[in-house]
């Protein structure tokens, strides 16, 4: 026996127990509730099986352990057993939870020939009321022999009968079933009579006798023998009957039937009762054996149960149910027997008229699971075919699709239709269909049937990728790492499966051996191959193609749009004053020059970009620190007070230039001044030894004041100077004429625009010529910028500008002087001053006039001459 799950039970009595001993009314119901959900929620049916013909009180199964619970507990909750239907079949045992067979059970009786037998009950429980239900299985045992319908056949024959004719027999009925049921019939030997073994049309079988030789009623007068029908079970059971067979005496007339064959037609929904046919018989010979008794013979169990014969009069009725869609026609056979043992026999053929009962059968005979988007039209989908077990007008059938879809139905056979395409599919659009198919028949009460046909469109590589963007910006910061990844992009396919499957790829230009960006083939991520400088590229462009998976691929083309970002990677370059000359004293400011005097203008430019470039000055080391100041982004050297005689004449000034890049960087331009009472060839000259000599004196003490030992050997120096001049002007002419412009410092190729130039706009100079001088002039005729080497590369927007030089001339002492470009002055000239062109294209012309000597007169008064610096 199989039982239910304990788990809801054993809960439930958990539960109810822990109530009980918590105390408390409310408490108990509120359990209670809580424990009719559990139950309810986990409870299941118990099962049972038992064998049919148990003796009574037989053990069926142990409620009580099903559940989990004692016999107690039932026994208190009163519980008790109720079969379905007016007997009760079942006990319970309250004390024990045992379940039991009331009565032996007959599975024939219960379920007569059915294959399976089941038994409801249900289990009642109260305090609080609760309701099992149970189901016992009855096995079929064989316990039913084969039985025959009567115990005795009698058979009349007559001893003029033929060999070979043939005598039909009852048949046995067993009520067991399957295997159980009858299988075999056997004859007992003797020396006149077979068995002959049949199977009718509902495969039951049937038997006959057949008279192997002629009878001899003088000879033997009566035969009996036993027929046996076996059925196949284990051990097999069989019964039988006794075939008593009189052998009549010569009797010239037999009965004969008015036809051999009647045939008739009856409704299917023809009632119980109503006549179908009556067969009629005639015996010429008269008394006992005109006397005729009609029956059926050979006739299935199943027909002589819808039919019923009259064996007086021969009237055939209705006894069941007709169904046509069963059976649409009963064969019978009725045998008509005379009393002097002569029969005929006669067939009768009813033809089962249809009634329209019967809806149309739908049978899909192919389906395509899947059809391609670009099938063309008229393309079959599915084939169908339509049935009604009905006949006639009742089976006549019509078929059609419901609703608005691009499918149609025709015709190709009786009943057989094809489901085919109307137009183009799109799967974008739609991916599935469910086709409705309605069929529906011609009878007087109409009736119908639906099938539904699910179709999917399959895919076709009919669309593109498309990408999101038709450019893409993306940004990175110069002096990148390798294969960094700056982005990605993305395209979308409307296709599906590998034909949305999209790959990306880099177009690369013609000409390009190694391309600067790649794309992750399946992300689209984008990356930089290798490191770049904003200051040789500032954006790069690819295109970038995304391809489907699909045959013939379909692709489409985006730009990728990299951006360099500036960094901070290259410090500010110094153009003036040169590094090359820093030692030299190239400034020169009058002693007394006010506050706000413009010294010189530092020149610096920054190869980067933005905020990188933007430039900044400021005094970083000087040998007074509070005489100069240096503009915070014009880089202009003004003093900061008025110029004393108390100030060192030769002062070094480092002037700090900084960007604002993160981190800044930074470079330094040294500045040599020399503070003059005059532009006297004493102020002016100072050879290298001076100028070392100044720098490590500023480089060591800073602001310490020259001492006495100084002044005199500057006068020392002088005189010699002076006696040597005579014997050394040939040798210096030829020294200046040989001699070439000091080259400025190198900066990169592209400078960008900086409003941080040297001089923009015109400045005036303030500078001390001697008393008397009738006219002193300087003129520039050209913009004063920087001149480039002969072998620099020019920048954008720029020329390539010759090499500076610069010249020491000698003037004379009655005539106009004039520093030019690449023209000695004559070696004749008187006292020597100083001047400086630059020699090129873009260089500059100083030209100085003067009357009298511009630098010295006897009486040595000072007048004051302004200079104008014009720019170009």
């Amino acid at each position: 026996m199989v039982g239910a799950p304990q788990d809801g039970g054993w809960l439930f009595w958990r539960l109810l127990a822990c109530g009980r001993r918590s105390g408390g009314r409310q408490r108990q119901v509120i359990l209670f509730l809580v424990c009719v959900c559990v139950w309810r929620s986990g409870a299941e049916s118990l099962r049972y099986s038992v064998a049919e013909e148990m003796e009574r009180d037989s053990f069926v199964g142990n409620i009580a352990e099903e559940l989990g619970v004692a016999p107690s507990q039932l026994s208190a909750r009163k519980a008790r057993v109720v079969s379905e239907g007016n007997e009760q079949l079942f006990r319970l045992e309250p004390s024990t939870g045992v379940l039991t067979v009331k009565e032996s059970l007959d599975r024939e009786e219960i379920c007569p020939q059915s294959a399976t037998c089941t038994l409801h009950f249900k289990i009642f429980l109260e305090n609080p009321l609760q309701l099992m239900r149970g189901e016992v299985e009855v096995r079929d045992v064989n316990d039913n022999s084969p039985v025959f319908p009567v115990k005795e056949m009698v058979l009349e024959i007559p001893e003029t009968t033929p060999p070979e004719s043939r005598f039909p027999l009852e048949s046995a009925h067993d009520r067991d079933v399957g295997i159980n049921g009858l299988q075999n019939y056997s004859l007992e030997a003797n020396p006149y009579f077979s068995l002959a073994l049949g199977t009718n049309k509902s495969g039951k079988k049937y038997e006959e006798l057949v008279l192997e030789r002629q009878l001899d009623r003088e000879e033997q007068r009566e035969l009996n023998l036993l027929l046996t029908a076996t059925d196949g079970g284990s051990p097999p059971r069989s019964g039988t009957a006794r075939i008593r067979i009189v052998v009549l005496d010569a009797n010239d007339n037999i009965p004969s039937f008015s036809r051999d064959l009647y045939e008739v037609r009856v409704a299917e929904n023809s009632p119980p009762g109503q006549l179908v046919v009556t067969v009629v018989a005639t015996d010429p010979d008269e008394g006992s054996n005109a006397k005729l008794r009609y029956a059926f013979t050979k006739t299935p169990e199943e027909t002589r149960q819808l039919f019923q014969l009259n064996p007086e009069t021969g009237e055939i009725r209705v006894a069941g149910n007709l169904d046509f869609e069963e059976a649409k026609s009963h064969e019978m056979v009725v045998r008509a027997t005379d009393g002097g043992g002569l029969s005929a026999h006669c067939k009768v053929q009813v033809e089962v008229l249809d009634v329209n009962d019967n809806a149309p059968e739908i049978a899909l005979t192919s389906v395509s699971a899947s059809i391609p988007e670009d099938a063309p039209p008229r393309s079959v989908v599915a084939l169908l075919s339509v049935r009604d077990r009905d006949s006639g007008e009742n089976g006549r059938t019509e078929c059609w699709i419901d609703g608005d879809s691009p499918f149609s139905l025709t015709a190709t056979f009786a009943n057989e239709y094809e489901v085919r395409t109307t137009g183009a599919l799109d799967r974008e659009r739609r991916a599935e269909y469910n086709i409705s198919v309605r069929a529906r028949d011609w009878g007087r009460r109409r009736l119908s049937s639906r099938e539904v046909i699910w179709v999917q469109i399959s895919d076709v590589n009919d669309n593109a990728p498309e990408f999101s963007r038709e450019v893409y910006t993306l940004w990175v910061v110069e002096n990148n790492s390798p294969m960094v990844r700056v982005g990605s992009v993305s395209a979308r396919d409307a296709d599906a499966g590998s034909n949305a499957r999209v790959t990306y790829a880099v177009l690369r230009e013609e000409g390009e051996e190694r391309p600067r960006v790649s794309v992750n083939s399946a992300s689209g991520e984008v990356y930089v191959v290798r490191a770049l400088d904003y200051e040789e590229v500032r954006a790069l462009e690819v295109s970038v193609v995304a391809a489907d998976g699909g045959s013939p691929s379909l692709s489409a083309r985006a730009v990728v749009r990299v951006v360099v970002r500036d960094e901070n990677d290259n410090a500010p370059v110094v153009l003036h004053p040169s590094s090359e000359s820093r030692l030299r004293w190239g400034e020169v400011v009058p002693r007394g020059s006010p506050s706000g005097y413009l010294v010189a203008k530092v020149v610096a430019v920054d190869a980067d970009a933005g905020q990188n470039a933007w430039l900044s000055y400021e005094v970083w080391k000087a040998t007074e620190p509070g005489l100069f100041r240096v503009g915070l982004h014009s880089g202009e050297v003004r003093t900061a007070r008025a110029v004393s005689e108390r100030d060192a004449s030769r002062q070094r000034l480092v002037v700090l230039v900084r960007d604002r890049g993160q981190p800044p960087r930074s470079a330094t331009a040294t500045l040599g001044i020399a503070l003059v009472d005059g532009f006297s060839d004493a102020h002016w000259r100072g050879g290298e030894d001076e100028a070392a000599a100044a720098e490590s004196e500023a480089a060591g003490s800073g602001s310490e004041s020259e001492g006495p030992l100084t002044l005199y050997l500057i006068a020392s120096l002088a005189c010699v100077s002076a006696l040597l001049v005579a014997t050394a002007v040939a040798a210096v002419v030829a020294k200046v004429r040989g001699a070439r412009a000091e080259s400025l410092p190198t900066f990169p190729a592209a400078v960008p625009e900086s409003t941080a130039g040297s001089l923009p706009r015109s400045y005036v100079y303030d500078i001390c010529f001697a008393g008397g001088t009738v006219n002193s002039e300087f003129r520039f005729l050209r913009p004063l910028l920087p001149c480039f080497p002969a072998g620099l590369p020019p920048g954008p927007g720029e020329q390539r500008s010759s090499v500076c030089s610069q010249e020491a001339t000698n003037l004379g002492e009655e005539g106009d002087w004039a520093a030019q470009a690449r023209a000695p002055l004559p070696e004749d000239t008187g006292p020597r001053a100083a001047g400086a062109a630059c020699a090129g294209n873009q260089g500059m012309e100083l030209n100085v006039s003067s009357d009298q000597n511009p630098w010295l007169t006897p009486q040595g008064v000072r007048r004051k001459t302004s200079v104008s610096v014009l720019p170009g």
